[in-house]
């Protein structure tokens, strides 16, 4: 292919006007900036995105089983029924509600959920969570006061720790022949959790399912059950096949639905960043048709000898499309390695912090996917081909009369 050959020796020759090798540079560099630029925004908003995720279902389970008529008897039956479900992983009962929380006169509003240690630690990754204690000590009583876990900023916030005694509040209360009086109940921290997520460090507190159904006298009824599945991307597929097998009243809620504007709006912010930054590539893409409106311009008398010796026009427009073309390639060859790079040290090294009183997280985090590099590089080289048209069209339509007449 002579045509990929003059495309090459026209990159390679040395300039007449040095101006052109300029831009030529220029257009390289522009395509190399925005290629370089997408590759870490859209690997740093991947990982920020994976590391709210991980957060939020190490607290939260992958879905829910609940009831339209709120707590439920059979629950153990459900459980053996959600556990021969395809992709179910574990299951365990939980019991959900608000209450007010109580020490030395420091009194906040928290959430209440009833767990059974047995089988939580399977559904919920508080191994990881829990700092001081272990999630077995909500199945022990000390000095007849059963146990409670909660969350490091709620112990902040009203001056608890491990071995405190705090009183809980339930606002629904029991009923009295006097009326409907708040409940209320002593326990004893036994262990403090922190999940890098500040909502729940400051509202969450857990308790046994038994502690919890006498507590809000419940009898042996649950709020739902909480679902492990093997895939958590399919969770809302799991959740529909539940839903079937176990019919009206039973509902089921995934992960998806539960964080559905927090996720919308980060694939949001995604699409606008990658919108954003490929103005950077079109930077580089102009300076490709100026540099090749100018190469046209210099190889006029070339372009007429080749025109003369039997090239079609085809020929000649694929001889400038070919030298944009490798611009563009080179461009976004040397922005892949520069982009991969610099993640590549991110993730390394760590080098940029930021402020774990304002974020919850401490550094940035790298996440790298083959679909965003693909798609990225695919786009890159596109608007650069397509940048090369009307250059390429308008070296084909010279004529070869109207060149010589004045040499």
């Amino acid at each position: 292919m002579f045509e990929l050959f003059l495309g090459i020796k026209y990159l390679k020759a040395k300039r007449k006007q040095r101006f052109i090798s300029v831009i030529t540079l220029i257009s390289i560099l522009g395509v190399m900036v925005g290629v370089m630029a997408l590759i870490v925004v859209l690997s740093v908003m991947n990982g920020f995105r994976a590391d709210l995720m991980s957060k939020i279902l190490g607290v939260n389970s992958h879905l829910l089983v609940l009831n339209l008529s709120g707590p439920f008897s059979d629950y153990r039956q459900v459980e053996q029924d959600v556990g021969r479900e395809e992709g179910v992983i574990a299951v365990t009962p939980f019991i959900f509600t608000q209450v007010m929380l109580n020490n030395g006169g420091n009194v906040s509003g928290a959430v209440l959920r009833g767990i059974d240690p047995d089988s939580a630690g399977a559904v919920i990754g508080f191994k990881d969570m829990i700092k001081n204690g272990s999630l077995s000590s909500l199945a022990e009583t000390a000095d007849d006061f059963p146990a409670i876990i909660i969350g490091s900023e709620l112990a902040k916030r009203i001056g608890a720790n491990t071995g405190s005694l705090v009183t809980v509040i339930s606002p629904e209360g029991k009923l009295t022949p006097l009326g409907r009086t708040p409940n209320t109940q002593r326990f004893k921290v036994s262990a403090i959790f922190d999940s890098g997520m500040y909502e729940y460090d400051a509202s969450m507190i857990y308790i046994s399912l038994t502690d919890a159904q006498n507590f809000l006298a419940l009898g042996d009824k649950v709020t739902g059950i909480e679902v492990r599945v093997k895939d958590v991307y399919q969770a809302d597929s799991v959740a529909k096949a539940i839903q079937e097998r176990l019919g009206y009243p039973f509902w089921t809620k995934d992960w998806k639905v539960m964080n559905r504007s927090l996720f919308s709006a980060l694939k949001l912010e995604k699409l606008t960043m990658f919108i954003i930054l490929t103005m950077i590539v079109l930077v580089g893409a102009l300076n490709i048709i100026s540099t090749l409106v100018m190469v046209v311009m210099e190889k006029t008398r070339d372009v007429a000898i080749l025109r003369a010796m039997g090239a079609s026009a085809k020929s000649i427009m694929s001889i400038f499309m070919f030298q944009g073309l490798l611009v563009g390639v080179v461009g976004t060859i040397a922005g892949l390695a520069c982009g991969l790079g610099i993640c590549q040290l991110l993730a390394k090294y760590k080098f940029i912090s930021l402020p774990s009183d304002v974020y919850y997280i401490s550094t940035l985090p790298v996440q790298v996917e083959v679909a965003d590099v693909s798609f990225v590089a695919g786009a890159a080289v596109v608007i650069s081909f397509i940048a090369t048209l009307y250059p390429s069209w308008y070296a084909s339509r010279l004529n070869p009369v109207e060149s010589f007449r004045y040499e």
